[in-house]
């Protein structure tokens, strides 16, 4: 099992910027993507960005490339999404995941085993 924790969300101005932080514990050497998804009242799940632990490919959904940018910490086992020149839109909970397969062409999507709690992103304009 993997074990994820979100943190560092909160209230923010449009054009604000937050971290958020997600701590992955466990069986972590079985995973191999990490990403962010986000929730918001009346909508789907949204994929919102996605990096691998060994090399480092990134994924974006178009809404949000140029201003958030996704890291990882191998050492920490600790995946960061910066978030930079926030949008009310961008009110959502955000949520990590983790998946064993790695990603096949342009899409990182789908197929996510292991999921955070979830931590609530307020974007107020």
């Amino acid at each position: 099992q993997v074990q994820l924790v979100e943190s560092g969300g909160g209230l923010v101005q449009a054009g604000g910027s937050l971290r958020l932080s997600c701590a992955a514990s466990g069986r972590t050497f079985s995973t191999t993507i990490m990403a962010w998804f986000r929730l918001a009242p009346g909508k789907e799940r949204e994929f919102v960005a996605a990096v691998s632990w060994s090399r480092s490919v990134t994924y974006y959904t178009e809404s949000v490339q140029g201003r958030f940018t996704i890291s990882r910490d191998n050492a920490k086992n600790t995946v960061y999404l910066q978030m930079d020149s926030l949008r009310s839109e961008d009110t959502a909970v955000y949520y990590c995941a983790a998946r064993s397969n790695i990603c096949k062409g342009s899409r990182c999507d789908e197929e996510y085993e292991y999921w955070g709690q979830g931590t609530q992103v307020t974007v107020s304009s």
